[in-house]
């Protein structure tokens, strides 16, 4: 028997995707929702199917909503020993996107005056120990609260089922991490305590209220706590990588995880929930607009996690996300609320969660961005790197935040004086200023959409993005996810000498200048061939090598390639290519001199079991909530780096702790 699965393992590393799983849906889906396109859909499933060859997989199953069309499809095998093949009906333990569920529970009861945003969370649960600091339900809504975290493997690992006074007694007598507001720390205890809310302030079982106020009126069918005693036949078996190879995931009971990662369900469930939240169904409008804002900490900080999702502009799209990650699964639902887009991914292989970002990325290029490929910048002068970043995030926030404020339930700050907020603008990406300390310069620019610094690039990004639309039309903003920062800045440019704007709304000749000479270099550094494919998908890099190096030659801009070509780097070395690794390593850091995870993947090759310079200058630090490499949601919450970390101190990623 160990022999037979050991080889249907192997089978599975090496054998070609099987022909995608279809099953029916629910009358009602099919009766509202229509197919997309022949051509979309082959596209869809064209993109999955080129992640998936990368690497080894177990089964994943993936579900698109927009604009009333639907998509939904099941790769690879849900049982590996049994070769039964992943479904759109195929369950999978939702791990964190629990705490989305748990949330419009809260939210719901609320709503009926049940419970309370603002009140001392003891007041629902009190066997919970007093802390030194009261904390809210609203704190624990956003991680503000200072309930701990998973602390050790013993904490994590329970194999144990639990009631709830069992799972809470797990971490009752542990302190706080934090004084409550002050800092966001992502935790799954947290969340138990909400459940433990749930249950008093409605007099039901955590799991039979989710089953009749949340899954059953979202039309969530197969959704379910779980428990290994109610799987149905449909259920994935879970599996983890160890040196190459896919292996059974360990036991884990998560009743000691239920409100803050202990359910299972289907794509097809996840994608009814995600457009039952955008449908407002199970809660108001202004109930999601609160879910869906960013909560922030005392001081002004915004952590980029509302009320049970994370939440963060990307590429001027406004996102609504979870991922989840624990023993036998790995989870994502992505929503753009402006866009009505739902995305939902589960896999049976745990540590799946870049690999379903990368998928989720390359559909809204695919939905939303007619299928080009986004690229971040890279700059090798710092000064102009500040610049570049502070155009990049006025683009971002500023479309985003309106998009989501005129098109979905989202509310934008006050615009208070708009000349004194594009004069401080300008002052901000002053060439001058920045070039007496580029570290600093691009510290405050990072920091420049948080309410302590008055949501200055929210505020004046929205108000460009407004005037566009209105000069414009309103179709015009849905190109510039596609056309990028620059587009967007020197359109509005034009369209203020058609409104006209007033002279601070121009920003300073210097600033239009520095724009517009960004747009030229741009647009000449850019490679046809590489408009609509990333390098590591396309059959044979090599070829696209000359034309690549021509167009980004002598150039102070070009298209950042670094995860691109290190990805070719690792595919040539599985496949034992030596020397073509170490040539497209070489390529990488002559191409991009200032990335230190380039710098750092060339040395371990150059000099197996070293590490190579971490440090890196301020034009290329990496960046949050402008671009697709930024790696929210799966660090949902980490606040934007307007400061650097403390030593020996990384910052916490919400799906690497855990459902």
């Amino acid at each position: 028997m160990r022999a037979l699965l050991c080889a249907l393992l192997l089978f599975c590393l090496t054998a070609p995707l099987p022909a995608p799983a279809r099953t029916a849906t629910s009358a009602a889906a099919r009766k509202k929702d229509k197919p997309f396109p022949p051509e979309v859909q082959r596209a869809l499933d064209a993109l999955v199917r080129a992640e998936l060859a990368k690497g080894p997989h177990a089964g994943l199953s993936v579900g698109v909503l927009h604009g009333g069309m639907r998509w939904v499809r099941g790769y690879g095998l849900r049982d590996i020993a049994h070769k039964l093949p992943a479904t759109p009906r195929t369950t999978y333990r939702m791990a964190s996107i629990t705490k989305s569920f748990t949330a419009v529970a809260v939210l719901q009861l609320v709503q009926e005056g049940k419970l309370e945003l603002d009140t001392d969370v003891r007041s629902w649960v009190p066997r919970y120990p007093e802390k030194p600091w009261q904390f809210t339900v609203r704190q624990l809504l956003g991680h503000l609260g200072g309930v701990p975290h998973y602390d050790g493997p013993e904490a994590a690992e329970n194999t144990q089922s639990l009631d709830t006074a069992g799972a809470l007694a797990l971490f009752a007598d542990k302190p706080l991490a934090a004084e409550p507001g002050t800092k966001f720390v992502y935790t799954t205890w947290g969340y138990n305590l909400l459940g433990a809310a749930v249950e008093k302030a409605s007099g039901r079982g955590y799991g039979r209220y989710l089953k009749s106020h949340v899954f059953g009126p979202a039309g969530m069918r197969h959704a379910a706590l779980d428990d290994p005693r109610t799987r149905d036949k449909h259920h994935a078996v879970g599996y983890r990588l160890q040196k190459g190879q896919l292996v059974p995931s360990h036991f884990l009971d998560v009743s000691s995880r239920f409100a803050g990662g202990g359910t299972r369900a289907s794509v097809e469930d996840l994608l009814a929930f995600g457009q039952a939240i955008l449908q407002h169904k199970l809660v108001p409008a202004e109930t999601a607009r609160m879910m869906q804002a960013s909560m922030s900490t005392r001081e002004g900080q915004l952590t980029d996690y509302g009320m049970g999702f994370a939440t963060y502009p990307l590429r001027g799209h406004y996102m609504v996300a979870h991922a989840g990650g624990q023993p036998e699964t790995t989870s994502l639902l992505v929503m753009l609320p402006a866009e009505d887009v739902v995305i939902a991914l589960a896999s049976n292989l745990e540590g799946e969660a870049k690999r379903q970002r990368r998928i989720s990325t390359r559909i809204i290029e695919t939905l939303l961005e007619d299928g080009l490929v986004r690229r971040d910048a890279h700059l090798v002068d710092p000064v102009d790197g500040v610049v570049h970043e502070g155009l990049a995030r006025l683009f971002t926030y500023g479309l985003s935040y309106h998009l989501w404020a005129t098109r979905g339930p989202g509310a934008l700050p006050e615009p208070g004086d708009v000349n004194d907020a594009f004069t401080r603008m300008s002052a901000l990406l002053d060439r001058t200023s920045i070039a007496q300390d580029p570290q600093a310069a691009l510290l405050r620019v990072r920091a420049a959409h948080h309410p302590r610094e008055g949501s200055l690039l929210i505020r004046v990004g929205a108000h460009m993005a407004w005037t566009l639309e209105k000069t414009l039309g309103p179709e015009k903003l849905r190109e510039y996810p596609a056309r990028g920062p620059l587009a967007f800045f020197t359109d509005y440019l034009a369209a203020c000498e058609q409104v006209p704007c007033p002279a601070p709304l121009r920003f300073s000749e210097t600033l239009q200048k520095d724009a517009r000479h960004f747009e030229e270099v741009w647009k000449r550094a850019q490679v046809s061939e590489l408009r609509r494919v990333r390098l590591d998908e396309v059959k044979d890099p090599e070829t696209l090598w000359p034309a690549l190096e021509t167009a980004t030659a002598n150039t102070s801009l070009h298209p950042d390639y670094v995860d691109e070509m290190l990805r070719v780097a690792g595919l040539l070395a599985k496949r034992g290519k030596k020397q073509e690794q170490l040539r497209w390593l070489e390529r990488t850091v002559a191409l991009h001199p200032q990335s230190a995870s380039a710098r750092e993947a060339l040395a371990k090759v150059q000099t197996p079991g070293t590490q190579g310079p971490l440090e890196m200058p301020a034009a290329t630090a990496p960046r949050r909530a402008t671009d697709g490499s930024s790696p929210v949601p799966d660090d949902a919450g980490l606040l934007p780096a307007s400061r650097p970390p403390p030593p020996q101190q990384p910052e916490e990623r919400a799906s690497e702790q855990g459902g």
